[in-house]
């Protein structure tokens, strides 16, 4: 079931590189890890001009815009017109496809009392929690990641010359086991714990900056 549920993703993906020069132009940013790509600008008419919400994922081999094409309950499929896929729990990347090049992250399981659940915007200062991760490469399976969460200050971010008002929440995360320690940052709307941008270790190599640019559209129409 979930390898059809990926492919379904991945046709989605394949007419949006047919349909759409801005997401043709995010598959070569993703794809030029060697030279260094150059960051993908996009403007407001550009993704006015998508029917899908869209954000804008930033890792070590580049940028690229992702489109929404698929929802299930509270877990949401991104996918770029070369069939990288990244799923989203709440905010959280919990599963990626094609882009890690040393692995990607294989899986994700939330405790019971995982803040992003019910919002970041409720998270108390220094709570603490933990997660389990798969690694695709290696035995890595269940690997336990604690965390600890720090509230910030409300910030402004512009996106697409829109101003949005949020509130900043940084995660410490360690997963002793793979050597893995890192700080996760996410910019939420302190109405309802809606994560408008972040940036998020998934596995030890590979750092990712994801920045919402239809916030304003957060589902599929």
């Amino acid at each position: 079931m979930k390898i059809l549920k990926i492919g379904v993703c991945l046709m989605a993906a394949a007419l949006l590189c047919g349909c759409n020069p801005l997401m043709s132009a995010s598959l070569n940013n993703l794809k030029a890890a060697v030279v260094g790509p150059d960051e993908v600008e996009v403007t407001p008419a550009e993704v006015a001009g998508v029917n899908y919400p869209q954000l804008k994922l930033t890792t070590p081999s580049g940028s690229g815009v992702l489109a929404l094409v698929r929802e299930r309950e509270d877990l949401q499929f991104w996918v770029a017109s070369g069939k990288q896929v990244l799923l989203l729990r709440d905010g959280l990347a919990v599963r990626s496809i094609g882009l890690g090049l040393e692995g990607d992250l294989d899986g994700t399981r939330l405790a019971d009392n995982s803040p992003f659940k019910r919002g970041l915007h409720q998270v108390p200062d220094g709570f603490t929690t933990r997660r389990w991760i798969d690694l695709y490469k290696g035995q890595e399976v269940g690997v336990i990641v604690n965390s600890r969460f720090t509230r910030r200050a409300t910030e402004t971010l512009t996106i697409l010359d829109k101003d949005y008002a949020v509130l900043r929440v940084d995660e410490q995360i360690d997963a002793p086991a793979i050597g893995l320690s890192a700080t996760n940052r996410y910019w939420v709307d302190p109405r309802d714990g809606f994560i408008v941008q972040s940036e998020q270790q998934l596995t030890s190599q590979l750092r990712v900056k994801l920045v919402q640019l239809t916030p304003d559209r957060r589902h599929l129409p």
